[in-house]
């Protein structure tokens, strides 16, 4: 077989690497756990940027896909198959960048290293797979891989209230892979395959039947369930403050920048790619969630005290608006719910890299307690600035142009509901700019005075961060020749 068909796999398992060389190295070790957690880091990262050029972009189907008879069953054959196509291929190299970025970040960590790097290595295999898998089976063991190395990695390392975050994560969380786990049990049931290739024809044939139409219903509402919960979708979100706010800094890293984004590469993958037609009845109602989203998340984010939850807030926000471009079932929706996920994975991480950076140094992230810090860490204020205005959607960064696209979406499907839905926007651009400006300028506490600015570690994530969420909103072709052939052809298989 060709190297590019093992691609996925090898991109997927070369954590693994880093994990057995962890294993040999002493408990006291801790520089050498902190060498090997961020090199190996880089191999995937590597790799990932080779698929990249590998990729043909005019493709419609899976590229570089592989698939080997795994577990035979009665009813059928569950496979070992992975592969890439425009929708996962954007999503792979945002986690391997975050997660190297994210292993930088994890220089703070002082503790427990040895098992913090292994933990966080298994947690990168995790979701590089849910991404790369090909089969709904070797999807779920991926997914479940992220939930058990996220709980530990919150529960050990966290902040005051860890072990509620890590509980109340493990809970919301496992109730929606629960629900999943029907839904593929039932899907394997009907159609005898768990193939990504052969589930939405299976689907369509038997959704003409009347007597199995039910069934397929159950089984969609469980996989919505699933990634409801896990974008979230509200209500059920609030699991996912608590662990914005006690989850260490690089973890939260990529819970923000990541994680949430399986709930959408979820509803996209199989919501619109394998239930299209169900996804098309149900559409008003992820409209309206999506709004609700907007709306509520925007709303109490300009309520907050705290700069952490600010963050949480606005993350239900712009998920929102991610789903207000799924709803729109149109190609310029999903472009832009695609680029939500991608810019937001992006722009989060920044953010909360340099709210944690400035946990470092004050000891805070209390806003009453914050302001003036612009005297003393000009730089890392600078980077913070930069950081609010792309979260705002200011033109020339990433956030502008994926928000922008998704609204053209569910413009042309409801204007009303999109009219209504930018008003979110406005809230966006107040409780940033409030919590930016209240933090970096203003008098300065006098215990502020002499802290350190940028550190070395801190330079290479922040500036490469930055350097992306700039890349994508002034040439977001980089991202759109890649994606706009898959979804054309998710669409064409719903009428749309």
């Amino acid at each position: 077989m060709m190297w590019s068909q093992w691609l996925p796999t090898w991109i997927t398992l070369s954590p693994l690497l880093g994990v057995a060389l962890l294993l040999m190295v002493p408990r006291e070790s801790k520089k050498a756990h902190r060498i090997i957690g961020i090199l190996t880091t880089f191999i995937p990262l590597i790799l990932a940027f080779q698929m990249y050029f590998l990729f043909d972009k005019k493709m419609t189907d899976m590229q570089m896909t592989i698939s080997i008879p795994w577990i035979e069953v009665p009813i059928g054959t569950i496979s070992y198959a992975m592969g890439v196509d425009g929708l996962s291929m954007p999503l792979v190299f945002l986690t391997c960048l975050i997660s190297t970025l994210a292993a930088f970040a994890s220089l703070y960590i002082r503790e427990r290293t040895k098992l913090y790097y292994i933990l966080f290595l298994l947690l990168e295999v995790g979701m590089l797979g849910v991404f790369l898998a090909n089969d709904l089976f070797l999807f779920f063991l991926f997914f479940e891989v992220t939930l058990v190395a996220a709980f530990f990695l919150v529960g050990i390392w966290g902040y005051t209230e860890k072990e509620k975050a890590a509980t109340q994560f493990l809970i919301y969380n496992g109730l929606g892979s629960a629900v999943m786990l029907l839904g593929i049990v039932l899907l394997f049931v009907l159609t005898k395959t768990l193939d990504y290739s052969a589930l939405p024809t299976a689907i369509s044939l038997l959704g003409a039947v009347e007597s199995y139409d039910t069934v397929l219903w159950v089984a969609f509402v469980a996989f919505l369930v699933a990634f409801a919960i896990k974008l979230p979708i509200f209500p059920f979100h609030s699991w996912m403050l608590r662990m914005h706010v006690e989850a260490p800094t690089p973890i939260v890293m990529i819970h923000s920048g990541i994680l949430l984004k399986m709930g959408a590469y979820g509803l996209l993958r199989f919501g619109v790619g394998m239930f299209g037609d169900y996804m098309k009845e149900l559409a008003w109602l992820l409209m309206i969630l999506g709004l609700v989203n907007i709306l509520y998340g925007a709303i109490l984010a300009f309520a907050q005290k705290e700069f952490k939850r600010v963050l949480a807030f606005s993350s239900i926000s712009h998920m929102g608006i991610l789903l207000l471009g799924i709803a729109a079932l149109n190609q310029i929706g999903l472009q832009g719910a695609l680029f939500q996920a991608i810019s937001h994975g992006l722009i989060s991480a920044l953010m909360f890299f340099l709210v944690g950076s400035m946990y470092e140094r004050t000891k805070t992230t209390m806003l009453s307690e914050l302001g003036g810090l612009a005297k003393s860490v000009p730089v890392l204020s600078g980077l913070m600035l930069v950081a609010g205005f792309a979260l705002l959607g200011l033109p020339g960064l990433s956030g502008f142009i994926s928000e922008f696209l998704a609204f053209v979406g569910i413009f042309q499907v409801n204007p009303w509901l999109a009219a209504v839905g930018t008003i979110g926007l406005i809230l966006a651009a107040a409780y940033t700019l409030r919590v930016v400006l209240k933090t970096t300028f203003g008098p300065m506490k006098d215990h502020y005075v002499g802290l350190a600015d940028l550190r070395v570690k801190e330079v290479l994530p922040m500036f490469v961060l930055v350097g992306f969420i700039v890349l994508i909103g002034v040439y977001p072709k980089l991202l759109e020749e890649s994606i706009q052939v898959t979804l054309h052809q998710m669409l064409l298989k719903i009428g749309g």
